[in-house]
């Protein structure tokens, strides 16, 4: 079996990507390893029974880093949180503080609403129409 086990997304500060992921996202945290060059490994997972992808929350080193914290995607929806239940994780990220730039929609391949993550970074929060 083959899958994309982790994608890298480009934070400001391990501590404050972690507290966002884990408490406006309700992600888990699977790893915080220190390394020896003084970075981090932290890996942050949505959770559920099936296996998924994982986000591993690198500190930005350098200009060139820190210039895409937060438009990793050039303003595209670059990241997609799939959800069993919209209503609940949308009321809970809302009531949690989860910047969400529309009303949620429904659309021929599930309900959907974009929202903003803690640096900028456009999600999709999406319950496919077929769970």
């Amino acid at each position: 079996m083959r899958r994309i086990a982790l994608v890298t997304l480009v934070v400001d500060d391990y501590d404050e990507a972690i507290r966002f992921y884990t408490g406006a996202l309700g992600f888990r945290l699977a790893e915080d390893t220190p390394r020896p060059d003084g970075s981090r490994w932290v890996v942050v997972e949505p959770g559920g029974a099936a296996p998924g992808t994982a986000l591993l929350l690198a500190r930005a080193k350098g200009e060139a880093q820190r210039s895409r914290i937060g438009d990793q995607t050039g303003g595209r929806v670059g990241f997609f949180l799939y959800t069993d239940d919209f209503a609940r994780d949308h009321a809970r990220m809302a009531a949690a503080g989860v910047n969400f730039l529309e009303e949620p929609r429904r659309e021929p391949y599930g309900s959907v609403a974009v929202f903003r993550d803690l640096y900028g970074n456009r999600w999709d929060l999406l319950q496919p129409a077929d769970s």
